[in-house]
């Protein structure tokens, strides 16, 4: 990272970051193309051994993707603020954000996909105690990504 001033290092306050963000961007390699999808998510575990649960349809271009190349690239951010000058080259921004890399793929066994829905649903209204009934569950295509590397950054 080069401005190591705005680099946050302190694994209590990434996670922190993470669980008040509310949209994680999935960046996969398309045959010379990037494709980036916004979705909702859930967080389980901590920096040491980070995965993040989605959910989505069983088809489609994501779809396709995870079985074709499972490494991704994630971005997530939060408190995004303008800051306004009298010059141009005196603009900036407030924010925090999280990016790393790691590797997806479909979760097929039941409980785990509960467990990812349920993390998914935590993140959304900060509620975990969801039931799922087994049509629900085996309608929606949940997926993970296990963190390999990440960074934080802040400018507050």
């Amino acid at each position: 990272m080069r401005r190591k001033d705005r680099e946050v290092v302190d694994h209590d306050k990434i996670m922190n970051v993470i669980k008040n963000c509310h949209c994680c961007r999935l960046g996969f390699y398309d045959c010379g193309d990037v494709y980036i999808v916004p979705l909702n998510f859930g967080v389980v575990g901590d920096i040491d051994s980070l995965t993040l649960y989605f959910h989505g349809a069983f088809e489609g271009r994501k779809a396709e993707l995870i079985k074709k190349n499972p490494s991704v690239g994630f971005e997530m951010d939060r408190g995004y603020e303008l800051q306004t000058a009298n010059v141009p080259c005196g603009y900036s921004a407030k924010f925090e954000s999280i990016i790393g890399t790691g590797k997806v793929s479909v979760v097929e066994d039941f409980v785990e996909k509960v467990d990812g829905l349920t993390s998914v649903m935590k993140q959304a209204t900060g509620k975990s105690d969801w039931e799922f009934n087994e049509k629900m569950v085996n309608g929606v295509c949940v997926f993970k990504l296990e963190v390999e590397s990440l960074s934080c950054k802040e400018h507050l």
